[in-house]
């Protein structure tokens, strides 16, 4: 009897030292989510200071901040560290060519009494991340070299993680400060996702700060529904918002409880080889950090993101489904920024950038938006569209190559850019 005690005590052991390593190892992988309401303490809280009740989170103004992107390994000396520089306004500030103040505030009063500005057009950018640039300095942004090619300044209103949804309340309360001749909207595909988003935990695991407002269709019109938080404090105890999150964030159903672990943890962890693949590079990084230097002959950051890029593949395919189910609601927020330029009396253009997750699986199936792009041009004569896409061109079909090498998130090189802003400026220019 003893011995068969024994062997229950021993095998109960490695039980729990299963289920305690293969819980450690999905809390660090990215397409798993093992808690609903992970704790935020206020040390995490003091440091989002982008927080903005009406938006969920902005840019704020007059600040400089310098970011590390992760473009070295351990040991190395640091190569990649930017700088994000806002101005008075918010906007992230434009070396190429200074505000004019006089200009800004007089351009649009005189379109509309018919007469003709004195100075050249003025321009200003709304969007997200790729919107703002991530991972390139001030004076590698599009804005920049958009400014450099038209002599004008150019506004950057983007925000990271923002939707088409957020870059149009944000456009509502900055445009009457700023009037511009031309507002370009610059967008990547998941929108789609982020204007179904009220948490972004429920489908960016993790993303536990950013609660937001988000638009629905009732009878056709879009009505807004507003963050239910407040002030930062409420950030304390999402919890008790649990029911208004799960109601009007549609990833809740569709795709954080498909994606969350439980018990026995185990089998979650060991059922997919790529799971299993990120946590033993994981464990390389952090012997790297360890001894202070890299493993000779391993490059673990790359053998990451490439984990990561597979790991987002089920991600893309998701979105590409929210466009054949909620393409109705992306419309009506394009035909709001088609009303608004037109009551505002300034040219829209919307743009389509695509971030590196989507960008090998495009490639082979084709554009996840399908033919947004033709719709949208046959339905506003008054709206410019642009699919990026066809207008970038990587060697050797390589399109890693317009990204950043390394970095947080794979945004777009300074020299992809600088593509992009010509593209954009041509825009103006004709």
């Amino acid at each position: 009897m003893l011995p068969f005690l024994a062997l229950a005590v021993v095998l109960a052991g490695i039980v729990v030292v299963l289920e305690a390593v293969s819980y450690a190892a999905l809390e660090r992988i990215p397409s798993v989510a093992t808690e609903e309401f992970p704790e935020i303490d206020r040390e995490l809280l003091g440091k989002f200071s982008s927080f903005d009740p009406e938006l969920g989170w902005v840019p704020q103004p007059n600040q400089e901040k310098q970011k590390d992107t992760g473009d070295h390994l351990p040991g190395e000396e640091l190569r990649t560290v930017v700088t994000y520089s806002t101005d008075e306004y918010g906007s992230r500030v434009c070396p190429a060519k200074d505000r004019d103040e006089d200009r800004a505030a007089t351009a649009a009063d005189e379109e509309r009494s018919g007469g003709t500005a004195n100075a050249g057009v003025t321009v200003s950018t709304y969007g997200d991340s790729y919107c703002f640039c991530r991972e390139v300095n001030n004076d590698e942004t599009f804005q920049h070299y958009m400014a450099q090619e038209l002599d004008t300044h150019v506004a950057n209103y983007g925000g990271g993680n923002y939707g088409l949804d957020q870059a149009l309340m944000r456009l509502k309360r900055q445009y009457p400060d700023e009037p511009t001749d031309y507002v370009f909207v610059v967008v990547t595909a998941s929108s789609i996702a982020r204007i179904l988003s009220v948490w972004k935990h429920y489908q960016e695991f993790g993303n536990i700060l950013a609660v937001k407002p988000r638009y629905v269709l009732e009878n056709g019109d879009l009505e807004r529904i507003d963050s239910p938080v407040d002030e930062k404090e409420d950030l304390l105890d999402l919890e008790s918002k649990a029911d208004f999150l799960r109601e009007y964030d549609f990833h809740y159903d569709h795709w954080f409880k498909p994606h969350y672990a439980t018990f026995p943890y185990t089998t979650d962890f060991v059922d997919d080889a790529e799971k299993v693949r990120y946590a033993l590079i994981e464990a390389g990084i952090e012997i790297e950090k360890r001894l202070e230097q890299p493993i000779p002959g391993i490059d673990f950051d790359g053998a990451q993101t490439q984990s990561v890029l597979r790991m987002e593949q089920p991600r893309v395919r998701y979105h590409e489904r929210l466009f054949e189910t909620h393409e109705p609601l992306f419309d009506a927020l394009i035909a709001e920024f088609v009303d608004y330029a037109d009551e505002q009396e300034f040219t829209p253009v919307f743009a389509m950038v695509q971030q590196l997750r989507y960008a090998k699986y495009e490639a082979e199936h084709g554009p996840i938006y399908g033919d947004l792009l033709d719709r949208l041009d046959e339905r506003y004569d008054d709206l410019e569209t642009i699919d990026m896409v066809e207008h970038l061109s990587p060697e050797d079909g390589d399109v890693e190559s317009l990204y950043v090498e390394r970095g947080e998130g794979g945004h777009y090189s300074p020299e992809t850019n600088r593509e992009i802003a010509t593209v954009l400026a041509d825009v103006v220019e004709s």
